[in-house]
């Protein structure tokens, strides 16, 4: 994989252009997506962002998201255009697994792959060109550092601030965590400086939802919370009936996991969802808890240090009973804060 400043002289010939990013994308995700797309359109590329999966309705205020195609209901279409591609950008994920059933069609088409992304071990191998960096918060933080050092700082205009914004606030809880480093909050001075308002995208992404969400948060914390004080550790899970009573849709249980770490002295929070396909794990911690190695280790998924995914074909009791049997291993871990 050569280095991304390689790329910069190539963006100044129009080309056929996709970007995509992970499956579920979250407000990284399509943040950056969107921010490169509107970039990109500027620069006179022919320019495609293709999601490998449906998204949140919070995400569709985002400008030029109604341009987006979901690859599982357009895939022919879909597949010609990557096929048709001179590049193809892979956003916010850094193997080509995470695109689902679009993965194989992306790792055999012609065009060069190119990676911008913040998580660990990245497949290197597939990819032209990128630039993987652990130690920033969000890829919408590496887009604008893509944007800025490529030489087209003065094409960021309005829309592709709103999209690099919710990407920053989303991948930092609010400029909560710790990877919101001192140049997170530059890119923010320079976009309030550019007009940037930026509390009606706090409320697009925070306030947008349907009386059912909280209904079913309600519920869940009230009957599928268990606190083991011991380990200091909190567990949710929830049910594919939890999610038919209440209507739950794609993005209606993002951020759930960080509730229970507003609990005094709650070191690790977990959650498990009974979709359809799989059963999907997030772990969630503070401190020195490695949730990425323990995502790896036992539930075939991986992230960042203090926040991590995984899935399991096992059923819900079964990967329940796992993770009691297994948590235990990090006693040593957990029970000091």
């Amino acid at each position: 994989m050569q280095a991304i400043n390689e790329l910069y002289p190539l963006l100044l010939t129009p080309a056929k252009v996709v970007i995509t990013t992970h499956q579920k994308p979250d407000p990284d995700a399509m943040g950056s997506s969107l921010g490169l797309y509107h970039l990109l359109v500027q620069l006179g590329h022919q320019v495609q962002v293709i999601s490998p999966t449906n998204w949140a309705a919070f995400l569709d205020w985002m400008p030029g998201s109604e341009k987006v195609l979901n690859y599982e209901i357009t895939i022919d279409k879909s597949n010609t255009i990557i096929n048709e591609a001179d590049w193809i950008f892979c956003l916010d994920f850094n193997a080509l697994n995470r695109l689902k059933r679009m993965g194989t069609v992306v790792g055999e088409a012609k065009g060069q792959r190119v990676l911008i992304d913040h998580h660990r071990e990245p497949q290197t191998e597939v990819f032209a060109y990128g630039v993987s960096d652990v130690t920033k918060s969000s890829t919408c933080e590496m887009m604008y550092d893509f944007i800025v050092k490529s030489g087209h700082a003065d094409k960021l205009n309005m829309d592709m601030m709103q999209c690099l914004y919710a990407g920053l606030i989303g991948d930092t809880g609010s400029f909560r965590f710790a990877s919101a480093s001192a140049s997170v909050f530059e890119i923010v001075a320079d976009f309030k400086r550019r007009g940037l308002e930026h509390t009606v995208i706090h409320e697009n992404i925070y306030d947008n939802f349907l009386e059912n969400r909280f209904r079913f948060i309600g519920h869940v914390l009230s009957n599928r919370l268990e606190i083991d004080y011991q380990l200091n550790t909190a567990l949710i899970w929830v049910t594919k009936q939890d999610l038919l009573r209440y209507q739950i849709k794609t993005g209606d249980t993002e951020g759930l996991v960080n509730y229970p770490l507003g609990i005094q002295g709650i070191k690790l929070a977990c959650i498990v969802i009974d979709r359809d396909e799989k059963r999907k794990w997030s772990f969630r911690s503070k401190g020195d808890f490695d949730c990425n190695t323990f995502a790896r280790t036992h539930f075939n998924g991986g992230g960042h240090f203090n926040a991590a995914g995984g899935e399991t074909d096992d059923s819900l009791d079964t990967t329940l009973k796992h993770f009691k049997e297994v948590i235990h291993n990090y006693k040593s871990q957990l029970e000091t804060f």
